[in-house]
């Protein structure tokens, strides 16, 4: 090995050149202003003279340094040399032997075809922090080197980065625990099961994005909210880290109990608006409110800056939500509005947040398009459907960012499923045989409907009630409307006058107010809300017996 031209660059060696350019000037030169002759000979004097490195035994250095060495040559990498720190971590090995049987700890690594490799190219390679049979860890530089014979070997260099890797994975550990005990607090914000909704299937997925401990803000949840009607939502709070996702708890919690006050969307989202201004002025927030009424085949919906819902009717043609659309939560001094698509039978509704179709260097539009595409060929359960969007969309461990995807089916049902969900409806023109007629088409009704005596009789005494306080404290138009699912008895009685009806107490000497608080004893549970373009409904609904679903 050859070292001459590194030995001009030693700062022994320069000041060694130095001193004996000095000590050669001429006398005009020195009095010129140069060093002195004295000056020169006391500098050579305290600069002891430092040997080349040519001069150095190659041999006694590769002894003593604490790295792993070993030389290989020819073809079939023969043992050549092997230092004592080699042969102190893997023993004594025979010189002259092929390493490939000699060095068994080398084969282990996967150096050989390193090591023809760099034979082949002439080029040094290195392999860094593997760990050997000793139990230690080791970075190998293999560097070609030219034998006298004008034949090419291989220098094998090991340093021992035992410390390093063990350091390096303790770390890693480290992330690892502190990465899960982020997705779980993550997973532990969301739902934990998904209400069952009578009309809908619905199916979510979420996906914590990259590998590092930070966590989303991504969200959904369903929320049933009485009278067959259910509220579904999807947001995603800009950023990550736990304040991300404490944000996006408040507002899920938040979400759930303005949707059990039964508003309008945009109303929900107006509320929303200001409370994510009060958590936090930095943090804003993109959410999608929307609420499916099987009676009308459509999703009312507003938006706060979110991506537009999608739906596939059952011939597999995809529309997608229009506007509007307001800015994101958390920006104060919007008006949101509602807006509505349809949801007929057979379709199916997909929600989701950017990190399913927003990628780097392309169109977000792009990414919307695509999904759009993969779920006009989507078919089967919610769950399929939203396992099949996620792999259309490239989503791995390692994606960038979080993803939430909310799928929700109706279903066309028929034959004797079809049985299970009816309608009937009466318009209540008012009058004194208002009342009467009522409770006859109630009767009949759940007569047809094959309901038992004592659930037959509760559900009439509820028609009733609802209809004399909508006949006293409404306004026409009024409809009563009946409806069965698989699961439970609604009566639901519009009119309209907006002035939503409380459960009191009546005194013994009233002789009204005592409507609500018999539909609130009798029924599983009673709700009242607007109804848009004016008036109110008011509906109540019985649990049908385990048998009959």
């Amino acid at each position: 090995m050859n070292f001459t031209r590194w030995s001009a660059r030693l700062p022994g060696t320069q000041r060694r050149a130095a001193a004996r350019t000095d000590t050669t000037l001429s006398p005009d030169r020195r009095a010129d202003g140069s060093v002195p002759t004295a000056r020169a000979e006391q500098l050579t004097d305290e600069a002891p003279p430092v040997p080349a490195v040519d001069d150095l035994p190659a041999r006694d250095v590769l002894d003593r340094v604490p790295a792993l060495v070993a030389l290989l040559h020819g073809s079939d990498h023969r043992i050549s040399y092997v230092n004592d720190a080699y042969a102190t971590a893997f023993g004594t090995r025979p010189l002259g032997s092929r390493a490939r049987e000699a060095l068994p700890e080398l084969d282990e690594l996967g150096l050989f075809p390193l090591l023809d490799q760099v034979q082949r190219s002439g080029r040094s390679r290195t392999l860094k922090s593997r760990k050997a049979t000793d139990g230690r860890s080791y970075t190998f530089t293999c560097t070609p080197v030219t034998e006298g014979d004008g034949g090419r070997g291989v220098l094998v260099f090991a340093t021992d980065v035992t410390d390093h890797a063990e350091a390096a994975e303790r770390l890693r550990a480290s992330e690892r625990r502190q990465r899960e005990t982020a997705v779980t607090l993550q997973r532990s914000l969301l739902p934990q099961g998904l209400e069952e909704p009578d009309d809908l299937r619905v199916a979510a997925t979420y996906h914590p994005g990259g590998t590092e401990a930070a966590v989303g803000g991504d969200w959904y949840d369903v929320i049933t909210l009485g009278g067959g009607r259910t509220a579904l939502v999807i947001g995603d709070v800009m950023g990550r880290g736990v304040r991300a996702a404490a944000v996006m708890g408040q507002l899920r919690t938040a979400v759930r109990a303005y949707a059990r006050l039964d508003l309008p969307p945009h109303e929900v989202l107006q509320l929303l608006d200001g409370l994510a201004t009060e958590i936090d002025a930095n943090q804003i927030a993109t959410c999608v409110y929307a609420i499916h009424d099987p009676n009308e085949g459509r999703l009312v919906y507003a938006s706060a800056g979110h991506l537009p819902i999608l739906v596939r009717d059952e011939n597999g043609t995809v529309q997608r939500a229009d506007e509007p659309t307001g800015p994101p939560l958390g920006t104060g001094g919007w008006m949101h509005a509602s807006g509505t698509i349809s949801l007929t039978p057979g379709s199916t509704a997909v929600l989701y947040t950017d990190g399913l179709v927003e990628r780097r260097n392309e169109d977000l539009d792009e990414g919307i398009a695509a999904l759009e595409r993969a779920l006009a060929g989507a078919t089967g359960s919610p769950q399929v459907i939203c396992d099949r969007l996620v792999r259309s969309s490239g989503v791995t461990p390692d994606h960038d960012d979080d993803v939430a995807v909310l799928v929700l089916q109706h279903p066309a049902r028929k034959g004797a499923e079809a049985e299970l969900f009816r309608n009937a409806a009466l318009e209540l023109l008012g009058g004194v045989e208002a009342a009467p007629r009522a409770r006859a088409f109630a009767s009949g009704v759940l007569t047809s409907w094959r309901f038992p005596a004592d659930l037959h009789d509760l559900g009439v005494l509820a028609a009733s009630e609802l209809v004399a306080n909508s006949l006293q404290h409404g306004t026409p138009p009024m409809r009563l409307r009946l409806r069965r699912t698989d699961r439970r008895l609604i009566i639901e009685v519009t009119d309209g006058d907006d002035h939503l009806p409380r459960r009191r107490r009546a005194e013994p000497a009233d002789e009204s107010g005592r409507g609500i608080a018999i539909v609130a004893t009798i029924a599983s549970s009673w709700g009242s809300r607007r109804t848009p373009g004016g008036g109110k409904a008011v509906w109540c609904e019985f649990l049908l017996p385990q048998q009959d679903t």
